[in-house]
């Protein structure tokens, strides 16, 4: 099922009150992914005629404002459930003059704040650059219940998830090819680099919010429910999967930057090359760490010299025999990724967030001379594309941002 989403028994050690919900793809649980969040807590907003976003709120920035008005009607049905956690759902609904099919994004009760819900929706907007990036999930707007005044998200609703397209593949597949790779990197890291050139930084990029869509043709991030602007204020608090974490991040870094998401992109890339198995998997932020550099190698003064002044490099470390050779060729050897296509998995694999590719730089890499269409294997089952009949219909009044 679209948008399933689960959540891990790590992720609740960590989180503020101000929960948000991921848009997954895959009932198969994964044990340890530790969907590790942090927040600030943020005030909740009286709804004006106009809404400033959350960033500006919290920051003092004139960001472009959110426009609030009436407009065409959604109905969705709540049998149609794409996806359910503890907090929130995603419905599959139709825009009622149009048929469009859409995905509509409901937050939980305690989890419907307007500052959330705005704020999500200005960064997925903005990370969409007015239609620009086509490898970002299309952003339709916000809806209000009439009835109950939430605010749901209204967005372009896909086939399924990377995540659960290779988990759906029969046991024994072939990896996929490194063509096939090379072109879903260059749509991610496209995406990427237009996103951040927005100056948005998305913090939770992963198998599960990438969605699959126009016969398995094209890749687009979604979910920007942990996403944050470059100019918010210091310090950043680490956000998003435990597993695909920045190594800065996870020592606690306070102004990490764009970075962070290319690390995870070369997490992706990893799972790509590796029919879906996750490169590292800790249980906790020094686990995960080991787990980093038991491939990558600890960093010294030479490759990372902040990293010496940490408190895991000064306190966990020296109770840990950790070694500090790379053998990140040892997992992917040429059989599995050519030369070019492993100097930018380790590019973009890279613990010093200083030597680490740009998603710019990336793209302009040799590898991607030539990038042919992207052809993903299909998945089994297709997505309905029409709802259902007969059950009970919610309208919901659209408000465009």
């Amino acid at each position: 099922m679209l948008y399933n989403l689960h959540l891990h028994p790590q992720s609740l050690v960590r989180r503020h009150r101000h929960h948000v919900f991921h848009l997954i793809s895959s009932p198969r649980p994964q044990p340890s992914l530790g969907n590790a969040i942090r927040r600030r807590p943020t005030n909740s907003l009286v709804m004006p005629a106009y809404v400033e976003p959350a960033a500006a709120v919290k920051t003092g920035l004139k960001r472009k404002r959110i426009a609030v008005g009436s407009s065409e009607q959604y109905e969705f049905e709540e049998t149609c459930r794409l996806g359910a956690g503890a907090f929130g759902a995603v419905f599959k609904a139709r825009h009622r003059a149009t048929g469009q099919i859409v995905a509509v994004k409901c937050h939980s009760a305690a989890d419907g704040d307007l500052t959330m819900v705005f704020r999500e929706a200005r960064f997925h907007e903005e990370a969409c650059c007015g239609g620009a990036n086509p490898f970002a999930v299309s952003f339709h707007g916000v809806v209000r219940d009439p009835g109950t005044w939430k605010r749901y998200l209204v967005m372009e609703c896909m086939e399924t998830s990377l995540h659960d397209l290779l988990h759906q593949r029969p046991r024994g597949s072939p990896p996929l090819p490194e063509a096939t790779v090379r072109a879903a990197m260059w749509q991610l890291l496209t995406g990427t680099k237009k996103m951040h050139e927005a100056c948005i930084i998305h913090r939770d990029i992963k198998l599960q919010n990438i969605l699959v869509g126009e016969g398995q043709s094209v890749v687009k991030i979604c979910d920007f429910g942990l996403a944050m602007s470059t100019d918010e204020r210091l310090p950043y608090e680490p956000a998003g999967t435990l597993w695909y974490q920045a190594p800065e991040m996870l020592l606690g870094k306070p102004d990490y930057d764009t970075k962070v998401d290319v690390w995870s992109l070369g997490c992706v890339m990893a799972e790509l090359v590796n029919n879906g198995r996750p490169l590292f998997q800790g249980s906790h932020d020094d686990g995960q760490l080991c787990a980093i550099f038991d491939v990558l190698g600890v960093p010294d003064d030479s490759t990372w010299p902040w990293f010496s002044s940490t408190p895991f490099a000064t306190e966990v470390m020296p109770e840990l025999d950790m070694q500090r050779n790379n053998h990140l060729r040892d997992l992917f050897p040429e059989t599995k990724l050519s030369t070019e296509g492993f100097q930018v998995l380790s590019g973009l694999l890279t613990c010093n967030p200083n030597r680490r590719l740009t998603a710019a730089a990336a793209l302009n890499h040799p590898w991607f001379a030539k990038v042919d269409d992207l052809e993903l294997p299909k998945k089994k089952e297709k997505l309905e594309s029409m709802l259902p009949k007969g059950h009970k219909r919610r309208r919901l009044r659209a408000v465009y941002v």
